[in-house]
C-alpha cells in the first residue's frame, strides 16, 4: 500500500484536466485508466492498420490563446493542431449551410439564403452574438468560472447589463428565443439549430435550455480545429504534460474498488493499491456507485438523468484519399428528415481526418467516423440487435443520399453499437454526452463543483460544464481547485 495526495479515476478529458491542476499546485497524484490509452470517450483507438475517433467528435477551444493550448505550451507538448476554415457543412434535403470560422461572413452567408426573413435573422444573431460573447469569456478565462474568487466576483459584478441579458433567457428553451424574433417558420434556422443543438447540448431546439444552446451557437467562431493524429493525440499530450508537473498516469490499470475509511480512501486496481484523502472519478454516476458498493442517493439521481440522455452507433470508415469530398470536409452534418427526432440514423455526424494524417490509414486512404444517437430506453424494450442492424442501415442511405462523394470510395467499414461502445470506453450502456442540457433551472445547480462525499468528486460529461472536450476540461480544472479548497 502506498500514499499519494489525490488519485484520479479515469483519463478522460475531466480527469487529465484535473489531474494536470492538480500536479501543477505540487500534489502527489495518480491517475489510473482502464484502458491501454487516455481520451476517455473522445479518444483514438486502433484497429486493422487504422486509427479511429471513437465517436464523431467536433472539437473547439483551440486557439492558442485559449486554456488548453496555454496550459500545454507550458509543458512544450502541444500537438498540432489545425484551426478549420469552415469547420462544419450541414446537409439536409434542399439546404446546406457552411459555418465559416468568420462569424459576420456565415451570418450574411445564411440571411443571403432563399426565401428566409433576412431582417428578422440578423436581429436574432446579434442578440444571440452578444450573450455568447459573454459566455464564452468564461471559456476563455477559467477564473471566472466557479470556485469564484473575490477577484472573479467583482469581474461578474461588472458584467451587469450583459448578465442580464442572459438571465432574460435563462430556464427557458431556445424555441422561445426564436419565436420571440418570429422565425419558427424559418425552416433553414429551426433546421440548423436542431443539429447544433443535438451535437453540443444533446437535444433539440424547442427542448434545450436557451442558454446553453446559445454559446453552443458560436462553437464554430472559437477555435473549432483537428488535431493531428486525432483526439487521442491531445489526450496523449496532456498525459505528457502531467507527467512533467510531477503526476503519474497508469494505463491499463483498471480501478477496481474504492473504499472510505481512515481519514480518507483506499483504492484498489489492477496492479496497484493506494491510499489518497481526495479522489476526483472521471466516471459516470452509476459506475463511482459500482466502485464504491454503495447506493447514495445523490449518485443514483444523477445516474438518472445522465440515462434521459443518448447511447450511439458508429460507422468507421476507411476511404480513398481521392474521395472527391470538398476541400473544406472535416466535419459534415446531416438531417434526412427535418423536424423529427435527431436519432438512429435521422441524424449523422461524420468527422473526416485531415487527409495530412498519413499514420492514421493504410497508404492512399483516410479515416472517417459516422454517429447517430440512439435512445438506450428503446434497445430495452425490443430487439435491440435488429433495432441496431436498422439504425446502421438508415446511417447507410443517409450517406449515399446526401454524401454521394463517398459511393465507390469506401475501402473499409466497421460497424459499432452502444454496447461496442460500453466494451471499449466502459461507460455503462455506452451512454454518450453527458445529461441533456434541457430546459429549465435545474441545469445551474451543475455549476458549482460539489463533493459526492467528503474528499471525492465527479468530474467529466456528468457534472459541472460537461460535455464537450472543452467543457469537461474546465470543469475537471475548476473541480481540482475546489477540492484543493475544500
Amino acid at each position: 500500500m502506498r500514499d499519494a495526495d489525490a488519485v484520479v479515476i479515469g483519463a478522460g478529458f475531466g480527469g487529465l484536466g484535473a489531474a494536470l491542476t492538480l500536479a501543477e499546485a505540487g500534489a502527489k497524484v495518480t491517475v489510473y485508466e482502464a484502458l491501454t490509452y487516455p481520451g476517455g470517450c473522445a479518444s483514438t483507438f486502433s484497429r486493422r492498420g487504422y486509427r479511429f475517433e471513437a465517436g464523431a467528435t467536433l472539437s473547439a477551444g483551440l486557439e492558442v490563446d485559449q486554456p488548453i493550448r496555454r496550459w500545454l505550451r507550458r509543458h512544450g507538448v502541444e500537438p498540432t493542431i489545425d484551426l478549420l476554415d469552415p469547420s462544419l457543412e450541414l446537409r439536409a434535403p434542399d439546404l446546406r449551410i457552411v459555418a465559416h470560422r468568420d462569424r459576420d461572413r456565415f451570418v450574411d452567408a445564411f440571411c443571403a439564403l432563399p426565401d428566409v426573413p433576412a431582417a428578422r435573422l440578423r436581429r436574432f444573431f446579434e442578440e444571440q452574438g452578444r450573450i455568447a460573447a459573454m459566455l464564452w469569456s468564461l471559456f476563455d478565462d477559467p477564473d471566472l468560472l466557479p470556485p469564484l474568487s473575490t477577484k472573479a466576483l467583482v469581474s461578474h459584478l461588472r458584467r451587469g447589463p450583459e448578465s442580464l441579458r442572459v438571465m432574460r433567457w435563462m430556464g427557458r428553451s431556445l424555441s422561445a428565443m426564436v419565436r420571440h424574433f418570429g422565425l419558427s417558420d424559418c425552416a433553414p434556422l429551426t433546421t440548423w439549430l436542431d443539429a447544433i443543438c443535438q451535437i453540443t447540448v444533446q437535444c433539440d431546439h424547442h427542448t434545450a435550455e436557451a442558454p446553453f444552446a446559445i454559446a453552443a451557437i458560436d462553437y464554430f467562431f472559437h477555435g473549432a480545429g483537428h488535431i493531428r493524429g486525432g483526439l487521442g493525440s491531445l489526450a496523449a499530450a496532456f498525459v505528457r504534460a502531467i507527467e512533467s508537473a510531477g503526476g503519474e498516469v497508469r494505463l491499463a490499470d483498471r480501478v477496481r474498488s474504492l473504499c472510505r475509511g481512515g481519514g480518507g480512501y483506499t483504492i484498489q486496481t489492477r496492479k496497484d493499491a493506494v491510499r489518497a484523502p481526495l479522489v476526483l472519478a472521471n466516471v459516470l454516476p452509476q459506475a463511482l456507485s459500482n466502485l464504491l458498493d454503495q447506493d447514495l442517493p445523490a449518485l443514483r439521481a444523477r445516474g438518472a438523468r445522465v440515462r434521459e440522455g443518448w447511447s450511439a452507433c458508429m460507422l468507421y470508415l476507411g476511404l480513398d484519399l481521392d474521395c472527391p469530398l470538398p476541400p473544406h470536409a472535416h466535419h459534415i452534418e446531416i438531417v434526412q428528415r427535418p423536424g423529427f427526432r435527431l436519432d438512429a440514423g435521422n441524424h449523422l455526424l461524420v468527422s473526416l481526418a485531415d487527409a495530412r494524417d498519413t499514420d492514421r490509414a493504410p497508404p492512399g486512404q483516410r479515416v472517417a467516423t459516422v454517429s447517430t444517437h440512439v435512445d438506450p430506453k428503446a434497445l430495452e424494450a425490443g430487439d435491440a440487435g435488429g433495432i441496431i442492424d436498422a439504425i446502421h442501415q438508415t446511417m447507410r442511405e443517409g450517406l449515399r443520399t446526401h454524401l454521394p462523394e463517398l459511393d465507390g470510395h469506401i475501402k473499409t467499414e466497421m460497424t459499432a453499437s452502444p454496447r461496442t461502445f460500453q466494451r471499449f470506453t466502459r461507460r455503462p450502456q455506452g451512454l454518450v454526452g453527458g445529461i441533456p442540457r434541457r430546459v429549465g433551472l435545474r441545469q445551474y445547480l451543475d455549476l458549482l463543483p460539489k463533493p459526492v462525499l467528503p474528499g471525492l468528486y465527479l468530474v467529466g460529461d456528468s457534472v459541472m460544464l460537461g460535455q464537450s472536450v472543452l467543457g469537461t476540461t474546465l470543469g475537471g480544472h475548476r473541480t481540482a481547485i475546489a477540492a484543493q479548497g475544500a
